[in-house]
């Protein structure tokens, strides 16, 4: 806009001589365009020549004073080129693409953006994806590329994205029916190895942790499979399925526990833990959130950790096949209001191995 009216501003300038005096103007304008254009030459001795935004707008303002016939002898260049010239400065007073309306999707708030790099800051192992799960119990839905771009844009790395196995072992249908179970040990700080059972409601994503023994027997499961019915019955849950290894502490006992219940006991094939991809994941999970960051003292101090942690999975951690919403809870979390006003409060989970958010009532 203000090139145009410069360049307009000049022209007329240049148009009062020919007013005056038509002949000598004329003579006049083609002297400056060869005096113009030496200079031009000059500057580039050592390369081609080439007009700056200046020349060219110097060129066309001259234009008006040379007669259109006499224009291939007066400029170095064309006609065309210089009417190409003169059309580009006229058009830029016309251009209004400044003030067009954004299109597309509005851009995150100053305020989302500066919590997305908190939870990203305070909880390093934390992915764009988990990030939005805990954005989403918030009552802040995001897509999961939205928070990947504002991590980008802040020069912060993603947590190294983990290849899991595929969660389409059974019929979408079934997994309201099914369980799964496995062994997993603990490593104490003295040395000491602990062992534990982990049972994983499909449909649900709700987990079991058993407490931890020094000698796992086969009689010592059939307990806990006892305790872990009875829970599911005083909860009016039936269980179609149960899936598990071969495991030798896998008894008869322990199978007719559930087939009591009209379970039937599934066996996945040797050396296959994708068979059971979603338990030997949620293990995973209690290793990489829990376990790799508390030192466990003994069995006592083991049994806490993963009853606090079972806790935490079950009651707060957000699940992409539940629509990011905790195994106990059905429903989503209403959209927050009035953000700047709101304090967001954590709560420590296991001395702040892991972190909850909640706003403030």
């Amino acid at each position: 806009m203000i090139v145009s009216l410069v360049y307009r501003a000049v022209r007329g300038l240049l148009a009062l001589p020919e007013l005056l005096l038509r002949q000598e103007a004329s003579v006049e304008a083609e002297v400056l365009v060869l005096r113009h254009e030496n200079a031009v030459l000059r500057r580039q001795l050592t390369s081609p020549v080439r007009y700056e935004p200046a020349d060219r707008f110097w060129f066309s303002a001259l234009s008006s004073l040379i007669p259109r016939q006499r224009w291939a002898r007066a400029f170095p260049v064309t006609p065309g080129t210089l009417l190409a010239w003169h059309r580009k400065l006229i058009a830029r007073k016309w251009d209004y693409s400044a003030r067009r309306t954004r299109i597309g999707r509005p851009p995150s708030s100053a305020a989302l953006k500066k919590l997305v790099l908190r939870l990203a800051d305070e909880n390093p192992r934390w992915g764009h994806r988990r990030i939005q799960g805990e954005m989403a119990r918030l009552g802040h839905p995001m897509a999961s590329g939205t928070v990947w771009n504002i991590l980008h844009a802040a020069g912060i790395d993603p947590a190294p994205r983990r290849h899991g196995p595929s969660w389409t072992e059974f019929l979408t249908t079934q997994a309201e029916g099914i369980v799964a179970a496995d062994f997993f040990h603990i490593d104490t700080a003295l040395g000491q190895r602990l062992y534990a059972m982990a049972f994983l409601e499909h449909g649900t994503r709700r987990l079991h942790l058993t407490p931890v023994t020094a000698h796992p027997t086969g009689q010592w499961a059939v307990q806990q499979a006892r305790e872990f019915t009875t829970a599911l019955t005083d909860h009016g849950k039936h269980i179609r399925f149960l899936l598990r290894d071969r495991d030798t502490k896998y008894t008869a006992s322990f199978d007719a526990v559930f087939t009591a219940e009209d379970t039937e006991v599934l066996l996945s094939v040797p050396r296959a833990p994708k068979m059971n991809a979603h338990c030997e994941r949620v293990i995973g999970t209690v290793r990489r959130e829990a376990l790799d960051h508390v030192l466990v003292m003994n069995a006592s101090h083991a049994t806490k950790v993963l009853t606090e942690f079972a806790d935490h999975y079950n009651r707060h951690r957000p699940h992409r096949s539940r629509r990011q919403l905790p195994p106990d809870t059905s429903q989503q979390t209403p959209p927050a209001t009035n953000i700047h006003n709101r304090r967001l409060l954590r709560t420590r989970v296991l001395g702040g191995a892991i972190n909850e958010y909640r706003y403030a009532a």
